[in-house]
């Protein structure tokens, strides 16, 4: 306890109460006064009294908690009319609390009190927002200290932390405190070579779990500031309190639960680290400790649940919290003892040969921070550091102030966040977007199309009009030269543009770029992105170029072996013709089309409540639509349906002209072998405002991520550029979407390189050397590195960590010798060359390639 106490003062103007004060005065660090002003607001009058025998004092709270409640009751009493308070039962309690005898006994004690004051002993909960706001002191310490602990044991596990960096995908979906707790973690490890070498559950789970409790915490927090600020209405006494006690109690289930989670997620990184110290008789005490305290966790956690008395649940949900306490402390003994070899005097040469990995620039202030505060007499060191973590003692504010330094010194320097909707692709995940990239190249060129390319701009009036409601997703570009320009919001528009503009009369091209959304970031769903197009535009053989792009999105889906998938179709005449026999105005179809676009993520009943709330549709004629599009099934199976007499599709001209043309192209899908994949969708719409024909989408099943593709026909969409209509349909492939597929499959395990030769100079200042012989197997196509340095492990492991195939090795011999060594480098083979001619080993290489 510190030497000199702080006062709080209570009842000023304007004044509020925190779980700080509180528990600092519950733990005796600070005294209490009551300002002048409130004493001023003491009733003088004489007031009937009535006498109590206690004051309300729940049993078996400890002497802090039974503090913190008589501090909480204070307050209230100055909180409420002053004009049924006497200045005698407030100034009892400050002199109780300002006392230093620790054995008060308040239960049986007689006191007299007015009316008023007696609603406050009644109704004020007092008692649980004392043990609640000493909880949250408590474990908003621990949740601003147990990163850094946290961050020890992923050095001393040799915890692999790159999952850290896959929480914020970007897509607006990431768990917020997970991120933040992601981050710090990355500030305490910056620059660490302890890290990314071993996959532990324990580890991964670290951002999740305390984001949880940061989270939870928050909520305590927030309960408790208003609790204690907060005045007690006045009216009839007896179970006043019970909406407080209950609204509470929640919020500290909620938190238990947590504090649970929390404990057994510290308690088994503590447990792995410790298994790891040198010294037998520290691991021992070490082990020992924590399996007795995760015990103590698991009993009080369970005496917790099952307590139905809302203070008490809150007393023994404190000494959980306690009991956390002691197990992040023993957790952060055990990954001290390993990183710093702070368990076993070590000899100078032992020291020497020892290497210890590089530590985190956060973590390694951390170590330090220890290392200058334990006693070096002999004394029990676990026990040293349980105490530096132990927020009663005088050293934990030290070491937190400290924890606070080094994660918010970094704030500035942290690394950059992306922004929502954008992705970073490692190397390892451009491996695989070059070889989808590949794939979807070979194929586009093998239906004859030529690449492409047009400005990621373009001029505002050329893109604006051409997407229906979705113009607003567009993203604008600031006046540049007198000139409105947008960035592209999809390729198809800049492709009609570029067609018009050179006056083409036929054209099959290809194009693989990014496009821009102003969206709202989800799953699968991103602000930049890459689109994979196929368009064909000119005069054909009809229903040719519509059938050819659908056959074209069915080949690329198989050879991407992204799963099962289908593509539902549909023709926009039909859906014209459907909408004009339910009775919709010619001048709303495009906007009932986006309406009805939405029933693969709505209900028909959401839909049909904008389409007549919004849209200003009668309800009548909204069922008719619903009607129709329930409507799915096979291409020729439905289309027989809808084309069988009497048919109301039949006695309407733009959807009898849909179904003739659907006949002539469910024929040809049928036999290329691929109609299986088709499905015939009336629901499907489209929203874009340019489509003409057929339209379609395909969807990957089992996968949360949306449509993967989508196109159709757009025959009046390049006469807007110019005076000549040229007809046109495409497709196009969202490849991100096709990645997310890709990575939560995990199919593709690929190196992050295609190296097949490492050349190993295993002698110092042979640039030369490396050189020549590097040369000569590029000179051959041969993907080869160098490595020039005498420490054989780093050519190894240089080779085994990029997975490259074979060495050739360079040593004090081979260069003697005008030869070189080649090894094969893969798990199981022994196969070596040696003593193989400089002029030679080529030719070598290539016979084993």
């Amino acid at each position: 306890m510190a030497a000199e106490r702080t006062t709080i003062t209570l009842g000023g103007k304007g004044s509020s109460f925190s779980s700080s004060s509180v528990y600092k005065i519950a733990s005796g660090v600070a005294t209490v006064r009551i300002d002048s002003s409130a004493i001023e607001r003491f009733s003088t009058k004489p007031l009937p009294l009535i006498k109590r025998t206690s004051f309300g004092i729940p049993q078996g709270l400890t002497s802090e908690e039974t503090r913190a409640f008589l501090a909480v009751l204070l307050n209230k009493l100055l909180l409420s009319n002053s004009g049924s308070v006497r200045s005698v039962l407030p100034v009892k309690i400050l002199e109780i609390l300002n006392s230093k005898d620790e054995t008060f006994e308040l239960g049986d004690e007689v006191v007299e009190v007015t009316e008023g004051e007696n609603v406050v002993l009644e109704k004020s909960c007092a008692s649980l927002v004392g043990v609640c706001s000493v909880i949250d002191h408590k474990s908003t310490a621990l949740s601003q200290i147990i990163d850094s602990v946290a961050a020890l044991s992923c050095e001393a596990a040799k915890g692999d932390v790159s999952s850290f960096n896959s929480l914020d995908s970007g897509d607006g979906f990431g768990y917020k405190d997970a991120i933040s707790v992601a981050g710090d973690l990355k500030v305490l490890l910056n620059g660490s070579k302890a890290v990314g070498k071993v996959e532990v559950e324990e580890v991964s789970k670290i951002p999740r779990i305390h984001g949880k409790f940061r989270e939870v915490v928050r909520g305590v927090h927030s309960d408790a500031r208003v609790e204690l600020n907060s005045g007690v209405k006045g009216g009839k006494t007896g179970s006043g309190n019970s909406a407080v006690g209950e609204a509470l109690g929640t919020t500290l289930l909620g938190l238990c639960m947590s504090v649970k989670s929390l404990g057994e997620c510290s308690f088994l990184r503590g447990k792995l680290c410790a298994e790891s110290i040198g010294d037998e008789s520290v691991r021992k005490v070490v082990l020992e400790k924590s399996c007795v305290e995760y015990e103590k966790l698991k009993s009080g956690y369970k005496s917790a649940l099952v307590e139905e008395d809302q203070c008490r649940f809150a007393h023994k949900l404190n000494e959980c919290l306690g009991t956390v306490w002691r197990i992040v402390g023993l957790e952060a003994a055990a990954a001290f003892f390993v990183l710093s070899g702070g368990d076993k005097e070590e000899s100078k040469s032992d020291k020497k040969k020892k290497k210890n990995a590089v530590l985190g620039k956060g973590t390694s202030v951390v170590i330090q921070f220890i290392k200058e505060r334990l006693v070096s007499d002999g004394g029990d060191r676990v026990e040293q550091i349980l105490s530096l973590y132990n927020p009663e003692s005088d050293c934990f504010d030290t070491l937190l102030a400290k924890v606070k330094e080094i994660v918010e010194s970094n704030e500035n320097r942290r690394l950059p966040k992306l922004p929502k909707g954008t992705r970073d692709f490692a190397k390892e995940q451009m491996i695989v977007r070059e070889k989808a990239f590949s794939i979807i190249q070979n194929v586009f060129k093998k239906h004859g199309a030529t690449a492409l390319d047009t400005p990621v701009f373009e001029l505002r009036e050329t893109l604006m009009g051409k997407y229906g409601e979705d113009s607003k997703l567009i993203y604008d570009i600031a006046d540049q030269g007198g000139e409105l320009c947008s960035l592209r919001y999809d390729l198809t528009v800049p492709f009609a543009r570029y067609v018009a503009m050179n006056g083409i009369a036929s054209f099959k091209r290809y194009q693989i770029a990014k496009v821009y959304r102003r969206d709202n970031p989800s799953k699968g769903r991103y602000r930049e992105f890459y689109q994979c197009d196929f368009d064909i535009a000119g005069l054909s053989e009809p229903m040719g170029p519509d059938f050819e792009v659908v056959k074209i999105l069915t080949e690329l889906l198989d050879k991407l072996e992204i799963g099962d998938y289908v593509v539902k179709l549909n023709h926009r005449k039909l859906l014209d013709g459907m909408l004009e026999i339910c009775g919709v105005p010619a001048e709303k179809f495009r906007t009932i089309c986006s309406s009805i676009d939405k029933l693969d993520k709505q209900t028909f009943e959401q839909v049909k409540k904008e389409m007549v709330e919004e849209k200003g549709l009668s309800p009548e004629i909204a069922d008719r639509i619903g009607g129709f599009v329930k409507e799915k099934g096979a291409p020729m199976e439905l289309l027989t349906k809808l084309r069988q007499e009497g048919s109301e599709f039949l006695a309407n001209t733009s959807s009898k002209e849909a179904l003739d043309e659907l006949s002539i192209m469910f024929e040809a899908l049928e036999r290329s072998k691929c109609s299986h994949r088709i499905v015939f969708d009336l629901s499907l719409a489209r929203g874009l405002d340019y489509y003409t024909g057929v339209i379609f989408e395909a969807v990957c099943i089992g996968a949360e991520v949306g449509s993967i593709a989508a196109g159709g026909r757009y025959d009046n969409l390049i006469g807007m550029f110019g005076s000549k209509q040229v007809p046109a349909v495409g497709m196009s492939l969202g490849i991100e979407r096709v990645f997310n597929i890709m990575e939560e499959q995990q199919k593709q395990a690929v190196r992050a390189t295609e190296t097949q030769v490492l050349v190993s100079v295993m002698e110092d200042n042979k640039l030369g050397e490396a050189a020549e012989l590097a040369s000569m197997l590029w000179e051959a196509d041969i993907n080869a590195e160098y490595l020039v340095t005498k420490r054989q492990t780093k050519h190894f492991d240089r080779a085994k960590s990029s997975g490259i195939p074979w060495m050739v090795v360079v040593g004090k011999n081979e260069l003697s010798g005008g030869v070189v060594t080649l090894k094969k480098v893969v798990e199981g083979s022994k196969e070596e060359v040696k003593d193989v001619p400089r002029d030679s080993f080529v030719a070598e290489l290539l016979k084993r390639l």
